[in-house]
């Protein structure tokens, strides 16, 4: 439709939406349909959070804020980053948004022309590459297999870079994956960073409190703190603090950047919804324990998934570090026949081939710009988990 603006042209709708929809539909359906897809937490939000909205909707919250949030919040996103990962801001280096997303969108926006390029780590979150296309970025995608432990090297990185490139986006633990970046892995990339001061570093750090075993956490900005000026570090409620539908995104960075953000936010959302601020507010000041808690449930789930995909005829999962996500092959069903006669040629015929058979609706590794894998989201209730599970196993073993 010539209405339709051209810049449209380059973007799709975001398949992990997508699957997570069709599974709706076909539930309302009536069809038997576990869905595996969705990237949020199956945990109620925290009560003391909830009760802080409560509050703040019988003292009249009701009405606008500041642009960038209110200065509870920013004080609170403050006093996290120095108290999580030892790095020190101001509040004018605080941008709050409508969730990450958002955040994102605000960064390319402030700061991408056309044709700059923005170094993106294959598997990755779809919107990394989508949100730059809006303004007439490049995507380098580098391919970061399972052998790598579907992280980026040192070497990757420098091939990469051009003179064009404005941004490195990175995400630890990550979306799809959950591979999750050292200390050590953070230090190879930064030596090359410190090399080429013209490029830029958003760091996704969404994930950082859903790890699992020995893994530890650390951010870009605090391993090497050259960077700090040109880093763009963002999180989130979403994940951690089971908040996916109150939409609060929030990251820090140079306070030049950080202002080109809030002047784009001044023309657009305005303000992330003042209910939401207030309980962001007492989920980053209030109890944690409950973090710890979930991610004890998280790494049992972990744990049962992978076994059990690792039992299924064709397929491979690693162990991730962290999130709630795994990312496994399925390059062993590749060239199979289905009891229909239908060939398995590609990832995404095996995830469609999985949901028509068995029910079960996961994301197809090609969306995530790595195939032949798939990723499921191990955040629902365990017995659903073990029962999609088993009907994965079921129709792997029915392959030919």
């Amino acid at each position: 439709m010539a209405f339709i603006a051209e810049r449209l042209s380059a973007i799709k709708p975001s398949p992990t939406i997508s699957v997570s929809q069709k599974a709706r539909e076909l539930k309302i359906a009536g069809q038997d349909v576990i869905s595996l897809g969705a990237g949020e937490p199956d945990f109620d939000t925290p009560p003391h959070i909830i009760e802080a909205a409560k509050k703040a909707l019988d003292d009249g919250y009701t009405r606008y804020t500041s642009v960038n949030g209110i200065p509870e919040l920013q004080e609170a996103i403050v006093a996290k980053f120095k108290r999580e990962n030892d790095l020190d801001y101001s509040a004018d280096q605080v941008h709050v948004s409508c969730g990450g997303k958002s955040v994102i969108f605000n960064a390319m926006m402030a700061s991408v022309d056309p044709g700059d390029e923005i170094i993106i780590p294959a598997p990755y979150w779809v919107s990394y590459p989508a949100i730059p296309l809006f303004f007439g970025g490049k995507p380098v995608i580098v391919d970061c297999p399972a052998e790598n432990g579907f992280k980026m090297t040192g070497e990757q990185l420098e091939a990469a870079i051009t003179p064009k490139t404005k941004w490195l986006i990175m995400n630890s633990p990550s979306n799809p994956s959950g591979a999750g970046y050292t200390h050590d892995d953070l230090k190879e990339l930064s030596d090359v960073l410190v090399r080429h001061d013209h490029v830029w570093v958003f760091t996704d750090d969404i994930y950082e409190r859903l790890i699992y075993d020995n893994f530890k956490f650390t951010a870009m900005a605090r391993v090497e703190p050259g960077l700090k000026d040109r880093t763009l570090t963002m999180n989130g409620m979403s994940k951690a603090y089971c908040m996916t539908g109150w939409r609060v995104g929030y990251a820090a960075g140079p306070v030049e950047l950080i202002k080109a953000m809030t002047k784009i936010q001044s023309q657009s959302i305005s303000h992330t919804a003042a209910i939401s601020q207030v309980a962001s507010v007492a989920a980053l000041n209030g109890p944690q324990d409950f973090i710890a808690e979930n991610n004890k449930v998280f790494k049992d789930r972990r744990d049962l998934v992978v076994s059990m995909l690792n039992q299924a005829s064709g397929l491979s999962c690693p162990t991730p570090e962290g999130a709630f996500y795994v990312y496994p092959s399925c390059a062993g069903t590749i060239g199979k026949k289905t009891p229909n006669g239908n060939t398995i040629s590609n990832d995404e015929d095996f995830v469609t081939y999985i949901l028509e058979s068995e029910g079960v609706a996961a994301v197809h590794g090609e969306a995530f710009g790595l195939s032949p894998y798939f990723r499921i989201s191990y955040a629902t209730a365990t017995e659903l988990l073990e029962e999609a599970c088993q009907r994965i196993q079921r129709a792997c073993a029915a392959l030919s």
